[in-house]
């Protein structure tokens, strides 16, 4: 490694060579795309139609800067070195997610991450061939710098109550800003506001601070003019500031950690300057964290100007001050330092004593803030996070949960992989227990299901590789600090390390940060010489041809996805303000034409085709519905919402029986979603019941087994989640429900198993219906009446106190109830007409509603009962768009108060 160096010395290290002017537009159009990306909501792939075009879009605009690219380096391309190689071996990354579109277990996701991994790879090839140019390599560094104190600042404009400033500067070129605001750029969870800036996610936007606060040290270590010494320690408060309002827990444990890596490549006199610069600006964080945190939970609320100049009086002024002593530090300290420590630097293993003390150091620091009053130098919800930072708190087992629960996929899926997206697609059937986390939270391990061993391997290959030749080279100490990459070296190793716990890299823009940073590695790592017959021209120009037919056809694609990206929107958008039925479906066939698996468009397709149906009763419309849902299945069969439409196409076709099978059938596949169980014991039984009546002895067997079946896997997973440790959090309920209970009861008390029955309901109901439950005499109708009508009451009072999940869970009991009379009885008494009926409404089941309200109708409207029957049946039709003269004249003549009665109901919303 070179010796740091001090005034003119700096300067002539860097030689000055000419640069063409069409490589120059490379470089402004490569920085124009560092520039767009990242208020693309980081590029997230967020595996759903509103986050898919800016990747497109990215894939497209990289193709076509390395298309440039090969263009302006085919004559300078040789494979002499190690380094070269290293370039031409990168295309085998997306060739590895090519392979594994074979055995993809969503094409959709796959597809994406294909495009996702030739971006990246585009970005290395342009950067690699960029950086070997002294000047444009620094032209990038700066430029990247300004990128990251500009996303600084922004995240802060948005913390301050500054949002439609903040929106009014990226509004212009970012789709992620709604009326003059950039979305969720401050969000709001359990912990209270949390600072996401660009990417809608804290812990990534933590990830990406870390990363650039050693960066923005680095930068001011190395720079040799006042103005830039300045301007990166300045920097340094506000991206502390920002760590701490993200709350991350992560990236708190994490931050020391690769500090001290980044430590064990510096000499002594560095490594000093480095605890220095940090020391001090985090002192200088710490001081005013408080009141900047109160300060935006104010302005987020009400926002005022005063309020919002006294934030950045505290941001502006502590950063002022650091700024200032970090500059009398490089002024007068660095030398000194260098001078008094140079012969202490060259004695082997020196190097390794500060980064040692280091770990001591960030121990009593981690104590003083946990364990000691100094903790209430902090807002109280940092003060929380950090006090509930062990490894046996419930982020730590979860995270440990879904690594173990991602090898079960890996052993499933070895060699190629599951493809891109298979974690997504796959975790619900190896999932340990109901959580809900569409990412491993592991970047590796993610990496390993999507793409198998083979795939892994060379990744892992690939990346370990330039690490290890770049240290080698870094060793020699043969370059200043411009040209050293440790530039790069921090970015890369950063957002790595980081994303070891979290999934940071479903951010394709900190994909491409670390591409970039594995670029600028390569192009200084050390690099032997090839044997001659590498650069053979045979091997160039079949490097050329693949590169570049591959580029093209990805760039085609990308194209074409754009378009069916652009149509899919346009029919999404129609949806809610159209009524044509050609118009909307216009553009959805045509999104589907070049993506005929995509899950939304497919979604919302089928379901116009099935509305429309209703309606008129035409089964080309179910047919057509029929042939999209059935198409895209091949390539999503693990999709639930898919599998669920399809159901609905086959309950509107009457064939119940091929709607339970898509439960059945299934159901390995979300093993713990109760609603999924729930469902499949309810059509089970009803489809046993109905056996029964028609006394098929075998069907009905068949069903009631089925229903058993699942219901013991219930009981199987309810005693599974007794065994977590009480700190782990079970995720989403998971027991036996009401629905579950009362169906499955029934089946043991038409098989005599009377005691069994009791006990079921006594396990799936709470104390609310306790009294009913224990009655002496079950099953009968006057039991039917008494729970129908408490589950209706308890609809009222959840609907009254806004309590949804409430009102759902008896509104499915009064159901489920309602449904087993009918199939049981003939006839009913008008209460459990009135109630059903009133329940059917509420539940949307307007037709159905209807017809029960005027099975319990007579012709007495002097009783009370029968005039709100008649009440509720009336304004039911009226909801409807239909009318009963008939009734609605012998109700009024009744009691010509009822009119008023029907129209509350009417306009009443459920």
């Amino acid at each position: 490694m070179s010796k740091p160096v001090y005034g003119k010395n700096a300067a002539q290290s860097r030689n000055v060579e000419k640069t063409a002017s069409p490589i120059w537009a490379l470089v402004v159009a490569f920085i124009l795309f560092l520039c767009w990306a990242p208020f693309q909501v980081g590029l997230f792939n967020g595996q759903q139609l509103d986050f898919e075009k800016p990747i497109y879009v990215s894939a497209l605009v990289s193709g076509l800067l390395l298309l440039v690219c090969v263009g302006l380096y085919y004559k300078k391309f040789k494979l002499d070195e190690q380094r070269d190689l290293v370039a031409s071996a990168s295309i085998l990354l997306p060739l590895t997610y090519a392979l594994s579109l074979f055995v993809a277990v969503s094409h959709y996701m796959a597809m994406n991450m294909l495009f996702i991994q030739s971006m990246y790879v585009a970005v290395f090839i342009i950067a690699f061939y960029l950086l070997k140019q002294k000047q444009v390599n620094v032209v990038i560094q700066n430029a990247i710098l300004a990128i990251a104190y500009f996303i600084v600042g922004f995240g802060l404009l948005n913390w301050l109550g500054s949002n439609k400033l903040a929106g009014a500067l990226v509004g212009w070129f970012s789709n992620t800003v709604r009326n003059n605001i950039y979305l969720d750029a401050v969000m709001k969870d359990s912990n209270g506001l949390r600072l996401t800036s660009i990417f809608q996610y804290a812990n990534t936007y933590a990830a990406f601070l870390m990363a650039f606060l050693f960066v923005a040290i680095f930068a001011l270590i190395r720079s040799k003019k006042w103005y830039g010494t300045l301007t990166h320690s300045f920097m340094l408060v506000p991206i502390i500031v920002s760590i701490l309002l993200t709350l991350s827990r992560g990236g708190l444990v994490l931050l020391p950690v690769v500090f001290i890596l980044l430590l064990m490549f510096l000499k002594p006199a560095q490594q000093i300057l480095w605890i220095l610069h940090l020391g001090i600006a985090g002192i200088a964080s710490l001081l005013i964290t408080t009141p900047v945190t109160n300060l935006g939970l104010e302005l987020n609320t009400n926002f005022t100007s005063s309020g919002a100049l006294k934030g950045w009086g505290y941001l502006i002024g502590a950063s002022m001050a650091v700024a200032v002593v970090s500059w009398v530090i490089q002024r007068f300290v660095a030398p000194w330092l260098e001078k008094k420590l140079s012969n202490w630097s060259s004695r082997k293993l020196t190097g390794l004593w500060i980064p040692l003390g280091s770990v001591a150091l960030v121990g009593i620091v981690a104590f003083l803030l946990i364990g000691t009053s100094a903790k209430n130098i902090l807002p109280s919800n940092m003060a929380t996070r950090l006090e509930n930072i062990n490894f046996q708190q419930h982020s730590v087992l979860e995270r440990i949960t879904f690594y173990k629960d991602a090898m079960k996929v890996v052993k499933d899926y070895p060699i190629l992989g599951a493809g891109g997206g298979g974690w997504s697609s796959l975790y619900e059937h190896y999932q340990n227990n109901p959580y809900t986390s569409r990412q491993v939270h592991n970047f590796f391990l993610q990496y390993l299901i999507e793409v198998g061993i083979l795939g892994f391997i060379v990744f892992m290959g690939f990346i370990l590789y330039i690490f290890y030749k770049y240290i080698r080279g870094y060793v020699k100490r043969d370059k200043n600090d411009f040209e050293n990459g440790f530039f790069y070296l921090i970015i890369a190793l950063s957002i790595l390390v980081h994303s070891l716990l979290d999934f940071n890299m479903s951010y394709a823009f900190m994909g491409i940060l670390v591409f970039l940073g594995l670029a600028g590695m390569a192009v200084v790592m050390d690099s032997k010489k090839l044997r001659k017959n590498w650069n053979k021209a045979g091997l160039r120009l079949g490097y050329f041809a693949v590169l570049t037919v591959g580029t093209v056809f990805l760039l085609f694609l990308s194209i074409s996805y754009i378009g069916s990206s652009n149509a899919a929107l346009k029919g999404k958008n129609l949806i809610g303000v159209s009524t044509s039925y050609e118009e909307i479906k216009k553009p959805l066939t045509e999104a589907l034409k070049t993506r005929p698996g995509h899950p939304e468009s497919v979604l919302y397709l089928s379901s116009l085709d099935l509305q429309v149906f209703k309606q008129n009763q035409d089964e080309q419309f179910l047919n057509e519905a029929y042939s999209v849902l059935t198409r895209a299945l091949e390539d999503e069969p693990y999709n639930k919402n898919i599998l669920a439409q399809l159901v609905s196409y086959y309950d509107l076709k009457g064939q119940s029986d091929l709607a339970y099978g898509v439960y059945r059938d299934n159901a390995d596949k979300f093993n713990w979603d109760i609603d999924w169980y729930e469902t499949l014991i309810s059509r089970s039984f009803a489809l046993g019941q109905l056996a029964l009546n028609q006394k098929d002895e075998i069907k009905k067997q068949e069903y009631f087994d089925a229903a058993l079946e699942a219901h013991e896997h219930v009981l199987a997973g309810v005693e599974h989640l007794k065994t977590l440790p009480p700190e782990q959090l079970q995720g989403r309920p998971f027991s036996v429900t009401p629905t579950i209970a009362l169906n499955i009861a029934k089946i043991q008390q038409i098989s005599g198993q009377a005691e069994a029955a009791t006990a079921t309901l006594k396990l799936g109901f709470n104390e609310n219906y306790a009294d009913i439950i224990n009655t002496g005499t079950l099953w009968d109708m006057n039991w039917y009446d008494a729970l129908i009508s408490r589950s209706y009451e308890l609809t009222e009072q959840a609907r009254a106190g806004q309590d949804d999940a409430g009102k759902l869970l008896n509104l499915k009991i009064g159901l489920q109830a309602y449904n087993q009379v009918v199939g049981d009885h003939e006839t009913f008494t008008p209460s459990i007409a009135l109630n059903a009926g009133r329940i059917q409404l509420m539940s949307g089941q307007l037709q159905n509603a209807i017809e029960t309200l005027k099975l319990g109708l007579s012709d007495d409207y002097t009783n009370a009962t029968n005039r709100e029957i008649a009440r509720w049946y009336l304004a039911t039709l009226k909801k409807s768009n239909n009318e009963d003269q008939t009734i609605y004249d012998k109700l009024i003549a009744a009691d010509p108060a009822e009119a008023a009665q029907i129209e509350a109901i009417a306009n009443s919303q459920f």
